[in-house]
């Protein structure tokens, strides 16, 4: 199954929230778990104090991209890794092919990485014969589901330990009742041979440190190292965005990018890559490849307003306490990224037309500003994109005619008084719910009874 289209966002929210309850009950029970982790975790340092310098460092990097990325790729040659740019996503899909087809490759194992969900690498090498397996847990249970992840951290959170259970026994032949360590235990033993057989691991990067040319990835379950060391070729998957200046720069992003995702102080596998297989090592590939991706990437960072949500280090944490991803799930995003981070990346990498409406799928409560490791304004940018739809007359008629109408309406005191003495005297239930813009607020909820008295009422009779 393929995710639907942002496009599609209202009605496969509602579809979740109608037929699939026991997805809101999963994904609320995983991301109060992330959350509270990573409160108990940010008062452990100054959390404040990291957050405004990685913030800074990431501001820094990407106002001299140009420079860091000069640097890093001849540190990546110097360590004798083959770079290869991409300026869109087609353009990083041929190279990679190319990889794959130059070493006859057959099979490869795959970390989990979203710039290659975000690329769609799966089914471009499936289509060429090449058969991909994802070897991070939650990935390889939605493979096996033929879904796509519905969380940047945890992909399979949307599903249960019974939904896991269910699976395994159909797909790997375990017992009704097993545990979750017994299933586990099934899919590595499962995995085992495909680490062996595979020609080719593909991982993403969390970070790439342009001063020595490293490849940073974090981990929980050893299977991003036995992709990158046992296959003879690594191809690195990175977007432009993810340069850090220096390798000392390196250990607090490790720490708090950890701290926010999971709560974790620091990932349980760190891997420094920093090239292929040298004489005398006992392991290792014999080539690296690293495809730097821009796909969109240069059009957002040369938005004045935009740009910001490139600092964004995939920790998930925006996810993990917004009150509307928590209700759905990442699914009815409709591509890759989702929660606030995916609605203010995507108008900028996909286009603010093909992303519609995922700037309005918010509360604007704050909340995921407030827990972002490198302080990306996300409310300020929902409601620039925001703007900019209702410029493009992106938004839904009805909306657009509401909000017109209570313009006119507003700017007229009596007529706005009027108007609200005749709405107090109607039940909602009559005729309220078809109102445009408060209409779809109040479809999940009641509406509040009126008050006794008008503001308005009360204003007058305090000047008179």
């Amino acid at each position: 199954m393929s995710a639907p289209r942002p496009g599609g966002y209202r009605a496969a929210a509602r579809e979740v929230l109608r037929d699939r309850p026991e997805v809101r009950t999963s994904v609320l029970a995983a991301t109060h778990t992330f959350d509270e982790h990573r409160r108990a975790s940010w008062e452990e340092i100054d959390a404040d104090a990291w957050r405004d310098w990685m913030r800074d460092v990431k501001s820094h990097v990407l106002t001299h991209l140009d420079v860091y990325l000069e640097t890093a790729e001849a540190r990546l040659e110097a360590n004798g890794v083959r770079v290869h740019w991409a300026e869109t996503a087609g353009d990083a899909l041929a190279a990679l092919g190319a990889v794959a087809e130059a070493h006859g490759v057959r099979r490869a194992v795959k970390a989990k990485s979203m710039l290659s969900e975000e690329l769609g690498v799966n089914a471009f090498l499936e289509e060429r014969g090449v058969l991909v397996r994802e070897t991070d847990l939650g990935e390889y249970i939605i493979q096996l589901l033929g879904e796509p992840p519905s969380h940047i951290v945890g992909p399979a959170i949307h599903r249960s330990v019974d939904d896991c259970r269910h699976l395994f026994g159909e797909k790997l032949g375990t017992a009704p009742g097993a545990s979750p360590e017994d299933l586990a235990a099934a899919a590595r033993a499962a995995l085992r041979e495909d680490f062996l057989s595979a020609d080719l691991g593909i991982s993403g990067a969390n970070f790439l440190v342009a001063e020595t040319g490293t490849v940073a990835l974090i981990e929980n379950e050893g299977n991003i190292r036995l992709s990158t060391s046992m296959p003879r070729v690594h191809v690195a998957l990175v977007g432009i965005e993810k340069l850090i200046p220096r390798l000392e720069d390196l250990s607090a992003f490790l720490q708090l990018t950890a701290r926010a995702a999971t709560g974790q102080a620091i990932g349980t596998y760190v891997s420094l890559i920093q090239g292929p297989r040298r004489q005398g090592e006992p392991d290792g590939p014999e080539e690296v490849h690293v495809i730097l991706v821009d796909n969109g990437r240069t059009r957002l960072l040369a938005d004045e307003r935009a740009w910001e949500a490139l600092r964004c280090v995939r920790c998930g944490a925006c996810l993990n306490t917004c009150p509307v991803y928590r209700q759905t799930g990442g699914h009815p995003y409709g591509w890759a990224y989702s929660g606030p981070i995916g609605a203010v990346l995507a108008p900028g990498l996909l286009g603010l037309e093909e992303a519609m409406p995922l700037p309005f799928a918010s509360s604007l409560c704050g909340a995921c500003a407030e827990v972002c490791p490198v302080r990306i304004p996300l409310p300020e940018l929902l409601v620039y994109w925001r703007e900019r739809a209702v410029e493009a007359g992106l938004v839904p008629a009805a909306e657009r005619f509401g909000m017109k109408a209570y313009a006119a309406v507003a700017t007229k005191p009596r007529v706005f008084g009027a108007a609200a003495a005749l709405l107090r005297h109607v039940p909602w239930e009559l005729g309220g719910r078809a109102l445009p813009v408060l209409g779809s607020w109040t479809a999940q909820r009641t509406a509040p009874p009126a008050a006794p008295r008008t503001f308005r009422s009360i204003w007058r009779e305090g000047i008179e």
